[in-house]
């Protein structure tokens, strides 16, 4: 693999900043197959060297996978003139690590979103060809039926032309507001609250639960991110 600078290499793991990194050189901290490293600018080949910092072996990553918990206010978008973006929810650390949304939730829709620097998966996992499940929590106004479960599962073809492919309806709780657990294998514009509102059930809350076999968890508070596991990851590559 390529040599990289061992600051750039430790600021991958989400856990320090390159300045901070620069503090624990000085320090004795980082040690470099047993030895203390001299500089933060030296290079080395990651998968080829241990590298440890405060007595801890660094797990190297190439890419960086953040489960985020966004929540209602904010664009998932790198950048944008008119609001906060979820990048505005990361630590300076991770927000240089040129990580963007894979897909988006509108400004008010919560819950899973995750954020990748590994451009070819989240392609994959974005592809209409590949089918990635994406599961919903929703509320909405009006009595939700079997009828609407029915609509759902044949597919719809919207007032405006939107053709919307098979999805599932599962009804959690039926009254004069309604809540439900909505399934697409497709990620159309405001697709969730487009094909209820045609239902005559527009909706009162939205939020992604999961994507794939990949869980929000429920330990990650509002507005909070981690980084994702190995084992997450490799579980998005199988799908």
């Amino acid at each position: 693999m390529e040599k990289q600078r061992l600051d750039k290499i430790i600021a991958s793991t989400g856990k320090f900043s390159r300045r901070e990194v620069k503090l624990l050189v000085r320090q004795g901290r980082v040690l470099v197959d047993g030895v203390p490293a001299r500089s933060g600018e030296e290079k080395f080949d990651p998968q080829a060297v241990e590298i440890t910092v405060n007595g801890e072996t660094l797990c190297y990553r190439k890419y960086t996978w953040v489960m985020l918990n966004k929540p209602a206010g904010y664009l998932s978008a790198t950048e944008d003139g008119w609001g906060p973006t979820v990048l505005d929810l990361l630590p300076p650390e991770l927000k240089k690590q040129g990580l963007f949304p894979v897909g988006r939730l509108d400004k008010d829709t919560e819950g899973l979103l995750l954020l990748t620097n590994e451009g070819g998966l989240a392609h994959d996992l974005l592809s209409p060809r590949h089918h990635v499940d994406k599961v919903y929590y929703t509320r909405v106004a009006g009595r939700l039926t079997e009828e609407d479960c029915r609509a759902f599962a044949a597919g719809m073809t919207l007032g405006d032309g939107l053709v919307c492919q098979p999805a599932g309806l599962k009804i959690l709780k039926a009254g004069e507001e309604s809540e439900a657990h909505v399934t697409l294998r497709e990620g159309k514009f405001h697709q969730v609250k487009r094909m209820l509102a045609f239902l005559g059930k527009p909706v009162l809350y939205l939020e992604r639960i999961q994507m794939g076999n990949l869980t929000l968890d429920p330990a990650l508070d509002r507005g909070k991110y981690r980084l994702l596991t190995e084992s997450e990851v490799e579980m998005l590559r199988k799908i």
